[in-house]
């Protein structure tokens, strides 16, 4: 019998050049955290996603239950709304901890859902009015 082994929906960001890459992206803020998108071109391949959470945050043991909530709601729901061929890095903040979890899934789905929205061209000024 051979067992068929299901691909991660989601796969991860491990090198600082891989986050590097995904910091010239696009910036989409939150009360919970920050989350950086960039497109890599590559929409035959599966969505990445890296966790950062700074040291200002709290001692070893805050920052490792932060990640685990993080990964745990992209794993549960946000995985499904990722784009094939991007990254996503996820900036924790302190809210982090104290959210329930409900809410953590939401405003990460509505973060990656989010598109950035264009800039309006500048319009020229009004004659006499320089």
């Amino acid at each position: 019998m051979t067992e068929t082994v299901e691909k991660p929906a989601v796969g991860r960001l491990k090198s600082r050049p891989q986050f590097l890459f995904v910091r010239e992206g696009e910036k989409r803020r939150g009360p919970l955290f920050l989350l950086e998108v960039r497109d890599r071109q590559m929409p035959d391949e599966a969505p990445r996603v890296g966790f950062t959470v700074t040291k200002k945050h709290g001692n070893a043991v805050e920052r490792n239950r932060m990640r685990r909530r993080l990964k745990e709601a992209v794993r549960l729901s946000a995985g499904f709304a990722m784009e094939p061929g991007h990254d996503y890095v996820v900036v924790a903040r302190r809210d982090v901890l104290s959210a329930p979890f409900k809410t953590l899934e939401a405003r990460l789905n509505d973060r990656i859902a989010t598109v950035k929205k264009q800039k309006q061209q500048q319009r020229p000024a009004a004659p006499g009015k320089e």
